[in-house]
């Protein structure tokens, strides 16, 4: 917690300046004290007051504080006290910070005693004195905190440690670490013994245990760090990492902290470690760059396994990028679905090119694909279309379907690129799985319903033949665009979407916070944008994209896009990082209070602000959908 506050304090850009709350000022003291009364408070009666100049004399008569340090403590404290005091009464309201004008803070200087003088001005003296103060304070402060442990760390037996292991585990517990015996064992295998990792671990211990209280579950991220450190050669790896880049270790901390999955990847590709710190080395390439590294990395392997091992490698180490610089917040939600969407094409392209199609042969997206908003746990929606209607060539469009659709989805979770779902293409499961041009415009003109209308709102090439898959989507176009929507098409849109919320919230989910199929959600706003689309004839891939246009059409209130927007991004964002923090696909917000806290962390807020900033944009984002989607009059 007390690292947090240090975080926001340098968030707010006043650093040094704020008394409080800053390194070195009076919440460093006041914390030391109650670290070490609820050391040895239990023991010792004496310690068990709330007076931090007073406790600090009897800890240091007690012996648990050296009398030297226990001084200058007490002077810093009523020092630093002072000033906030002179502070206050100048200003005459509750403030921390140290002005920057040098009006005021002459005049503080002034009313602190100070004057000014040859070794410099009245404010030069007040500022020195400080900076040495909160250096002293903070110097103090980690001695006290982290020099114990790290002797207990660094020992081989409990008899050598300085400290207790009961002592061990509330300085741990204060840094956020739930389980303080396993955290100390893992502390103890990272910093014992000769190795220069291990060194060099010893050294890096307060900021490392720093880093991680920062993270959304410290306890997680110690123990992926652990298992990042084992073996000789990977752990000199890291430790050179960490030595010539401490900003590569504190992006550890953050990811190990917030996420399994992504911790995981870096186990099996330690060498990305050193690129967490710069963003541009995360950026994902654009399209061709990303096509042409993967088909590179199936071309070096012979073999469907080996292939299909190297890609979903290469796939690994990209999603990487992307989800490092969505938990960095270096993009947002609409950057993060096209970056993963791209990602999806390359891998396909890929995959596809080492099939070596005897037929032109082509996959079109539709759904959250096509769209280009793919989040982290997408299935791929998509249609295959082929060239040809000899039995060879239906034959071999067969082939390359079946084995495209192998080699991405495994045979095993381990070995899956991406779950591939055709089941929107016409006729569903029952239709084959590929078809001609001709085939699909005579089902689409004769047999298709309104909901498979809406569903190719979103459809686009993502890889193959473009041309051919160009002729697939110039059909879609005349059927999709050609007629707006009638009144019995906008009933049946309806009367699917009712069905969709009264059917699909799974057992288990919490349906007040489902961050899909909530009232104001996800599919409220997606179904709201395709049927505006649909009835005016506005073309656009992608939900956000479709707010656009509709707003830039004038068929959509500017407010009105606004709200929808705040509430898709909103929603979207927390489903994505939800993933991430829970290594595992779920569509409402968690109601475990120790998974809660875990995802309002990795967003910088509390679970109850989280669920509050749910309530509000999505009921307002209900009251544009029953407007506009449903024909409900607007409620005064």
């Amino acid at each position: 917690m007390k690292a947090r506050t240090e975080e926001e304090v340098a968030r707010t850009g006043v650093g040094n300046r704020e008394l409080k709350r800053a390194p070195g000022g009076i919440r460093d003291i006041e914390f030391t004290v109650q670290l070490l009364q609820l050391v040895h408070g239990h023991r010792d009666e004496d310690l068990r007051g709330s007076t931090t100049l007073t406790m600090l004399e009897e800890l240091a008569n007690a012996g648990y504080i050296d009398d030297n340090d226990a001084t200058r403590m007490s002077a810093a404290y009523r020092e630093l006290r002072t000033v906030e005091h002179r502070l206050q009464l100048v200003d005459e309201q509750q403030v921390h910070t140290i002005p920057t004008d040098r009006v005021s803070l002459d005049h503080l200087a002034r009313v602190m005693g100070r004057r000014d003088a040859p070794e410099g001005t009245a404010a030069e003296q007040l500022e020195r004195e400080l900076h040495l103060i909160q250096t002293t304070v903070r110097g103090i402060h980690e001695r006290v905190y982290f020099r114990p442990l790290l002797e207990a760390f660094a020992t081989r037996t409990t008899d050598e440690a300085s400290i207790s292991a009961e002592a061990t585990e509330v300085r741990l517990a204060a840094f956020g670490f739930v389980d303080a015996r396993r955290t100390a064992a893992a502390l103890g295998e990272l910093t014992r013994g000769l190795r220069r990792s291990s060194r060099l671990m010893q050294q890096m211990l307060p900021l490392l245990l720093d880093w991680l209280s920062l993270s959304p579950d410290p306890d997680l991220g110690l123990l992926l760090i652990r298992n990042l450190l084992t073996g000789p050669r990977q752990s000199r790896q890291i430790a050179e990492t960490f030595r010539e880049s401490p900003a590569a270790a504190q992006s550890l901390c953050t990811i190990a902290g917030t996420s399994r999955l992504l911790g995981d990847i870096l186990g099996a590709n330690p060498d990305l470690v050193a690129r967490l710190p710069l963003p541009e080395e995360l950026a994902t390439k654009d399209r061709a760059g990303l096509i042409a590294t993967a088909t590179a990395s199936v071309e070096l392997r012979e073999g469907t396994i080996d292939q299909q091992a190297s890609l979903r490698r290469w796939q690994q180490r990209n999603l990487l990028g992307i989800a490092a610089r969505d938990v960095f917040a270096h993009d947002n939600v609409e950057q993060v679905g096209r970056d993963l969407t791209t990602l999806a094409e390359a891998t396909l392209e890929a995959a596809l090119e080492s099939l070596d199609p005897q037929i032109p042969f082509a996959v079109v997206g539709v759904g959250r694909f096509g769209g280009t908003e793919l989040a982290y746990a997408s299935d791929l929606d998509v249609m295959f279309v082929h060239r040809g209607s000899r039995p060879s060539d239906i034959d071999e469009s067969r082939r390359i379907a079946k084995a495209l659709m192998r080699m991405v989805a495994g045979s095993t979770p381990a070995t899956r690129l991406y779950d591939i779902d055709c089941d929107l293409r016409p006729e569903g499961k029952n239709g084959p799985l590929t078809r001609g041009i001709d085939s699909y415009a005579i089902y689409w003109r004769e047999h298709a319903l309104t909901w498979e209308r809406q569903a190719m709102t979103r459809a686009r090439v993502v890889a193959g033949d473009q041309s051919l898959g160009g002729e697939l989507l110039d059909e879609i176009e005349q059927w999709v665009w050609g007629g707006g929507l009638s009144a019995e098409g906008i009933r049946e849109i309806r009367q699917m979407k009712a069905r969709i919320e009264a059917e699909r919230i799974p057992m288990g989910e919490d349906p007040d916070f489902h961050l899909k199929l909530g009232r104001g959600s996800l599919s409220d706003i997606e179904f709201t944008v395709q049927l505006l689309q649909l009835q005016y004839g506005v073309k656009a891939t992608g939900t956000i994209d479709g707010l656009r246009a509709l707003a830039e059409g004038d068929v959509l209130d500017a407010d009105d896009a606004e709200i929808l927007n705040e509430a898709y991004e909103f929603c979207e964002q927390v489903r994505n990082r939800w993933f991430l923090v829970n290594s595992a696909p779920s569509d409402s917000m968690p109601t475990h209070p120790e998974s809660a806290l875990w995802l309002a962390r990795s967003l910088n807020t509390e679970p109850g602000a989280l669920r509050e900033h749910y309530r509000r944009v999505t009921r307002r984002s209900r009251t544009v959908v029953e407007r506009l989607f449903y024909g409900l009059p607007s409620k005064s």
